[in-house]
């Protein structure tokens, strides 16, 4: 037997009382749980970072991809963080208009572009870091040091199987 096989799909489900129907729960089912947790976190993070520092989630994500890579393509970045090419274009286009980050082509095809942070984009990223930082230990508030750990265990083995799950499609 698997490990799998050791998850009845009665575990994740919920009875309708209007009709006896069956469907996923809201309490016991750890993928609409992280779906609702992602979902809640990027639109409260979102307006924090839009009327604290001018930016949304998805800035504040490019600056800590370009922080941590400086030098990144679109498609690398994509891959990183895992959102689609347009969404970090757009992102990248904005940095770049706002002065918080700048291409360079070393190519003649203008999709290969390196992407960097600019001082300006350091200096905001540096002061993000501080609220973001605050902001996560707030979140995690009456979590131990244990708990971190293993709640960052399971999430990169929840990584690797999405990433292999994609494989398959």
């Amino acid at each position: 037997m698997t490990e799998i096989d050791d998850l009845p799909d009665e575990m994740f489900l919920t009875d309708l009382e209007q009709d006896g129907r069956q469907t996923l729960s809201f309490s016991r089912s750890p993928t609409v749980l992280l779906n609702f947790a992602a979902n809640r976190f990027t639109r409260n993070a979102s307006r924090h970072y839009q009327n604290a520092f001018g930016i949304g989630a998805m800035d504040w994500r490019m600056l800590v991809s370009l922080t941590r890579n400086p030098g990144s393509s679109v498609s690398h970045a994509s891959a990183t963080i895992g959102i689609d090419k347009g969404a970090v274009s757009r992102s990248l286009a904005r940095l770049e208009k706002d002065g918080l980050a700048k291409a360079q082509c070393n190519s003649p095809d203008e999709r290969r572009k390196e992407w960097f942070l600019t001082d300006k984009g350091q200096e905001l990223h540096d002061n993000v870091l501080v609220a973001a930082l605050e902001r996560q230990k707030h979140l995690l508030r009456g979590f131990s040091r244990q708990d971190v750990s293993e709640l960052n265990r399971l999430l990169s083995k929840l990584l690797v199987n999405l990433d292999g799950s994609e494989a398959e499609n």
